[in-house]
């Protein structure tokens, strides 16, 4: 499939997935969100791809932030529409996505810039990176999910701050938030970020999808988290990555794990 917006490489199983509008600092339009959203679609059913790492062009901006211009003069209801709409196509989409999401954060990451970082699964930010959002100078809030996420991950004094005061923070604070879990120099994040993707892909996605349902399930509403791990823990004796793993560790080799 061909993009407009963004763009994707494979490498051995480590899918980039790279917003691509750098006149724009990599500002969300809808139709880079669909294009992602298109993407991950696509990464969903392809067997070669294992983990993805998700970046922006260039070290000036991850994503800057969403297209203002595109949503100045929206009605109160066409702005509810404009956050459901990307919340399911993109952020939530992300947030569940079976394989592991790493987002590399070069340089600005506002807005719904910082909201789509927040969905990955984990982040990784290069030493320029400035973070925040500032929706609340713009008379808004957060409307992609930054208003539950960022509590969950920075506690929910940082995240009123930081919301309250539209104020940015660097990788180093962010890091110290546990916002991002490394910092690296902005030449070397892909190739730090692909050292942790290698890591991951040692193991079973199967299990990989599971512990991602039974971790993101601590945080839906009406959901016991404990029992979704339950289920998805003795779901797993059913798999063949089971049957490898195990044998491998008795037979003390390294597994081969099939995926399935």
């Amino acid at each position: 499939m061909e993009f407009e917006n963004i763009l994707t490489e494979n490498n051995d199983g480590i899918l980039q997935i790279i917003i691509n509008r750098p006149k724009k600092l990599n500002a969300l339009n809808r139709d880079t969100i669909q294009e992602l959203h298109d993407a991950f679609l696509d990464a969903k059913d392809d067997e070669e791809v294992k983990v993805v790492i998700l970046t922006g062009t260039g070290e000036k901006a991850f994503v800057a932030g969403a297209d203002i211009s595109e949503f100045s003069d929206f009605s109160a209801e066409e702005g509810r529409e404009l956050a459901a709409d990307g919340q399911a196509k993109l952020f939530d989409f992300v947030a569940n996505f079976p394989k592991p999401v790493i987002a590399a954060v070069n340089g600005f990451a506002l807005g719904g810039g910082l909201e789509l970082a927040m969905a990955a699964h984990f982040r990784v930010a290069s030493d320029n990176a400035k973070m925040g959002l500032p929706e609340t100078s713009l008379g808004l809030i957060p409307g992609y999910g930054g208003t539950q996420r960022l509590p969950q991950l920075v506690g929910k004094g940082r995240a009123m701050e930081m919301i309250m005061t539209a104020g940015m923070i660097d990788a180093n604070q962010a890091l110290q938030y546990n916002l991002v879990n490394h910092v690296c120099e902005p030449e070397e994040l892909i190739e730090f970020t692909e050292k942790i993707a290698k890591k991951i892909m040692k193991n079973s996605l199967v299990a990989m999808s599971a512990a991602i349902r039974a971790v993101n399930a601590n945080y839906e509403d009406g959901v016991n988290g404990f029992e979704v791990e339950i289920s998805e823990f003795g779901s797993s004796f059913g798999t063949e990555d089971f049957k490898e793993g195990t044998s491998a560790f008795l037979n003390k080799r390294k597994a081969d794990f099939p995926g399935k």
